[in-house]
């Protein structure tokens, strides 16, 4: 299905109020015609003194008229712009519901300012998808037939000058516009999302502008990009002025020749005079409802791009997406296994990991230890399905990695990443997001093992945590891994910005409570792996070695030059 099908299905969703918007907008129409009309008439009709009773009649006819129209109008406006604000909400719905499984994937080849730009200006423009796209023409055609019929009674002539003035205005115009304005709006898209990308960017890396003093040539580039995008908004809006100008020139055009044609029909005997003011008023009123199609075009294109960006992000075959449904099959502690695995993120000329086999008994304790970059990170996080293997095959006890549930191994999986986000708002509400029912006493408890027990739980967190220093950080972290229940535990350089004494105090609180559970830990330290079960070595996205501590000692490999190195720097 094309992205402008999806779009007609997502906004078909409120057909009750589409359907009566195209009503009341065709009666508002045809009733503005008809009052002209009348008044046309009206005029002519009072020249020729008739009686009072048909005076009566008419100008009651023309109050009744105007009376429809004012109130078809008004419900017309109120019916369409109500479908339009739900089905912008359908559609910010939809869309986030299709974007939330691609996180965080996404962001392996998306800029969060792009996809801002996207999520926000792209959704928005396409509220006059149905106001300028969909609805007019629909009411446009009704009218547009209505009226020519009703002058085909009166004059051939007439109807047909009417009818070649509708397909200029609506198909040879539009079309002529339509081929410069495409090239318009692809430009305002990419500069708007150039724009999102360079304001994220400046706003987040203040801090190292500032201290590497190159605020002000980030703002500079800023307001050059600002620029760009208000220059290219200044030439898409002077076309859609131009556009519309030279469609009101036509129709005017329009009914000067209706009413030169008209008087010479009546010099010559086809037409009644009394019927000219009325023909010359409908030429007149009929293409009113011509003006919105003067930028039909404008905003076709720019729903069209809207909705080909956003479909470009959900659909995305580069990013991958969770197929799995299934839910593990036991809640006991996990043995994990890994066959020949490979990834790498997108656009990155080397693979992150290639070719990794490992296995994970149940309940054992595994340490993961290499260089920056060796692919550590990446290997936890296919293990708790943040990524995706590009090849091999990954086991949870005897289930497919493919076939299980994310959400299914998010619950049985207690996380500590190397950055870990923080919610605006008190210390008991980021630990909470662990253990919603937890009780206060129990919180307590929790920042006492892990050292924060100086903290109030109404303790105030900035936003991303900004006012917690890196140590608070990864402790306030370890407290919400251990609120959280499970049967496997994920650490990832979790205590790299803790003292010696302060790290070793939490690990073996960690070690207590993960007695029983599986464990696997990242860490660029050697001094404490003794206790593990297995140490994995890591270089260049391979492992080059594996086995218990003494064992790789005695190998004298990468694991024992690493310790030497340690050892050296200690002293």
């Amino acid at each position: 299905m094309t992205p402008m099908k999806q779009l007609i299905k997502v906004l078909w969703v409120e057909k009750k109020d589409i359907i009566s918007a195209v009503i009341f907008g065709f009666i508002a129409g045809i009733s503005s015609v008809g009052l002209f009309a009348a008044s046309g008439y009206l005029i002519s009709k009072a020249a020729l003194v008739p009686p009072l009773y048909a005076l009566i009649v008419l100008t009651s006819t023309v109050k009744l008229l105007g009376f429809i129209k004012a109130s078809a109008k008004y419900a017309e406006r109120l019916v369409s712009h109500r479908a339009t604000f739900t089905i912008l909400s359908n559609l910010r719905v939809e869309f986030f519901e299709k974007l939330e499984p691609l996180v965080p994937q996404i962001f392996r080849k998306y800029r969060s300012g792009d996809l801002l730009g996207r999520v926000v200006g792209d959704v928005e423009s396409l509220q006059n998808f149905f106001l300028r796209v969909f609805y007019p023409p629909i009411v446009l055609v009704l009218v547009f037939v209505s009226t020519i019929f009703f002058t085909t009674f009166y004059s051939w002539a007439v109807a047909v000058i009417l009818f070649v003035g509708y397909l200029i205005t609506t198909l040879l115009i539009p079309f002529l516009f339509s081929l410069k304005q495409l090239n318009i709006k692809q430009q305002v898209s990419a500069e708007r999302g150039k724009l999102s990308t360079e304001v994220t960017e400046f706003m987040f890396g203040f801090k190292e502008l500032k201290l590497f003093q190159q605020v002000d040539n980030k703002r500079q580039a800023l307001l050059s990009q600002a620029n760009n995008y208000s220059q290219t908004q200044n030439h898409e809006n002077i076309n859609k002025a131009f556009n519309q100008s030279f469609t009101g020139f036509v129709t005017f055009m329009t009914s000067w020749l209706v009413l030169a044609v008209g008087a010479y029909l009546v010099a010559i005997g086809d037409l009644e005079g009394i019927f000219l003011a009325m023909l010359v008023m409908i030429s007149l009123t009929v293409f009113e409802p011509i003006a919105p199609m003067g930028v039909f075009p404008i905003y076709y294109q720019e729903s069209q791009t809207a909705v080909t960006r956003l479909d470009e992000v959900v659909n995305d075959h580069d990013v991958s997406l969770d197929q799995g449904n299934a839910a593990l099959s036991t809640d006991s502690a996990p043995y994990l296994r890994m066959n020949h695995v490979a990834f790498s993120y997108h656009g990155d000329w080397r693979k992150t990991l290639s070719d990794i086999s490992i296995t994970i008994p149940r309940g054992s304790k595994t340490a993961i230890v290499g260089a920056s970059g060796s692919g550590k990170s990446t290997l936890l996080q296919l293990l708790i399905k943040l990524q995706f293997a590009e090849k091999g095959d990954l086991f949870w006890n005897e289930q497919n990695y493919t076939m299980i549930r994310a959400t299914s191994i998010w619950e049985q999986t207690r996380v500590v990443l190397q950055e870990n986000h923080f919610f605006y708002g008190t210390i008991r509400e980021n630990l909470l997001i662990a253990d919603e029912n937890a009780s206060d006493r129990l919180l307590e408890d929790m920042l006492k093992r892990v050292l924060l027990d100086h903290f109030s739980l109404e303790g105030h967190v900035a936003e991303r945590g900004e006012n917690l220093s890196g140590g608070e950080k990864q402790r306030l972290a370890i407290a919400r891994a251990m609120l959280k229940s499970g049967k496997l535990w994920i650490l990832d350089e979790p205590t790299s910005s803790l003292d010696a004494k302060t790290e070793q105090v939490i690990l073996d609180h960690i070690e207590t409570l993960a007695q029983d559970d599986t464990l696997l830990l990242v860490s660029h330290r050697i001094n404490g792996l003794e206790k593990m079960d297995q140490i994995i070595v890591m270089e260049y996205g391979k492992i080059i070695e594996s086995g218990r501590y003494d064992e790789l000692m005695k190998r004298k490999g990468y694991l024992y030059e690493m310790k030497q190195l340690e050892q050296s720097m200690l002293g």
